[in-house]
């Protein structure tokens, strides 16, 4: 007899790393999720940026149904048709001439980590090893991916780290020269720090970075697993500066809901791998691609992209009309749909109860640390659904300020 599930079954069989909400989602649409009792949320998370296009886009679920019975794997041991015209998409688009496939944000961080220094070793020198990375970065949970991430609470206690990594304050240039040397392999950042409070790189700060880096012989990584694929307004963050990385990395939306990741590089610093340096299983997964080409070919449109900054503004115009009932937010951060609110100090330490209050209204959202709350929705959300689940968050609003 199959035991029945609910969120029980969670604290017994899931190991222990996550405290999920105590309602289950069982189906979604668009913006709208139902729960295992009918009862309907608007989200505002997106599935943590992932859910670009809504729950069950039916272009997605078209290219998903049609590669279903075509074929599912072949491993990279072969290529396939959909991993090729993703990767075509994605270089006729942005700065790359070459693409990697993974399934994940962190794995897609791993290969462009483990690039940058053997790049820095076959061109220069084995001793070119350090990595400058941030505090308050966050680029995954593999061991050297959470090592580069500049928060120590997710790589203290598993061991040793991976040596040569240097973390230094974000937008902080005089932090970066004090640290930049001919040891440099490579300066890894987020344009928008995700998980880190939603802080934006200034213009100047990546244009000097990237000076330093020229100068240094270094590369520069840009993670836009979470800010990248229309998040901000457009497809890669960095189109929004004067600023080209060497390689970038992008997750989340990509794939609208089905996991993959991709890492992408010039035919430069691709020429020094050759086959079995690195590799995945998974990745360039023909299931994968096909989702992944629908959902670009959508979000790479003008309709989308344009009208990520007319929502921002409606999320924007509705916070504040929240704020001058209950003067809870002291700044709006971010960019586009990837949206913070940063409490007032009063509230500091209380974003998760936010959270949880706002699954009582039935609206779903986030927090990037303890003092920021985070939105993510879908690119395409309607404004009836910006407004109606603004008017449940109000509700919750109220709530945690009276407790």
């Amino acid at each position: 007899m199959q035991p029945e599930i609910t969120r029980d079954l969670f604290d017994k069989v899931i190991l222990p790393v996550y405290s999920p909400a105590n309602f289950i989602p069982v189906k979604g649409n668009g913006s709208r999720v139902w729960d295992q009792n009918g009862e309907e949320y608007i989200d505002f998370a997106g599935g943590i940026a992932v859910n670009a296009l809504g729950h069950c886009h039916p272009q997605l679920i078209n290219a998903l149904q049609q590669q279903s019975e075509q074929l599912w794997h072949v491993s990279n041991v072969f290529t396939n048709e959909p991993a090729l015209r993703l990767a075509q998409k994605i270089i006729e688009n942005t700065f790359a001439e070459r693409v990697f496939f993974a399934n994940s944000g962190a794995e897609a961080n791993e290969a462009a980590f483990k690039l940058a220094r053997y790049y820095a070793a076959e061109r220069y020198s084995p001793y070119k090893t350090k990595i400058i990375a941030f505090y308050q970065s966050f680029h995954g949970r593999t061991f050297f991916t959470v090592s580069v991430g500049g928060q120590a609470k997710y790589s203290d206690g598993f061991g040793p780290k991976p040596a040569d990594i240097i973390h230094v304050p974000f937008n902080d240039l005089d932090a970066v020269k004090a640290v930049m040397d001919d040891h440099t392999c490579a300066v890894v950042l987020e344009p928008v720090q995700g998980e880190g409070g939603l802080t934006s790189a200034t213009p100047e700060f990546l244009k000097v970075v990237r000076a330093l880096c020229d100068q240094y012989n270094a590369l520069l990584v840009f993670d836009e697993v979470q800010c990248g694929m229309g998040r901000t307004g457009s497809l890669y963050t960095y189109q929004q500066y004067d600023v080209i990385p060497d390689i970038l990395t992008s997750a989340k939306a990509l794939g609208g809901g089905f996991p993959i990741s991709a890492m992408l590089t010039t035919n430069e610093i691709a020429s020094v791998m050759h086959p079995g340096v690195h590799g995945t299983t998974y990745g360039g997964n023909p299931l994968a691609c096909a989702v992944g080409c629908a959902a670009f070919d959508i979000i790479n449109s003008p309709e989308v992209l344009e009208g990520v900054q007319k929502r921002r503004a409606m999320f924007i115009e509705q916070l504040e009309t929240i704020n001058d009932k209950f003067k809870v937010f002291r700044e709006y951060r971010g960019k586009g749909l990837l949206l913070g609110a940063e409490l007032q100090p009063e509230f500091h330490s209380k974003a998760r109860d936010f959270l949880n209050v706002a699954t009582e209204y039935k609206v779903m959202i986030l927090n990037a640390g303890p003092n920021v709350l985070r939105f993510t929705p879908s690119l395409i959300i309607s404004e009836d659904e910006i407004k109606e689940g603004m008017n449940r968050f109000s509700k919750a609003v109220e709530k945690v300020v009276n407790s």
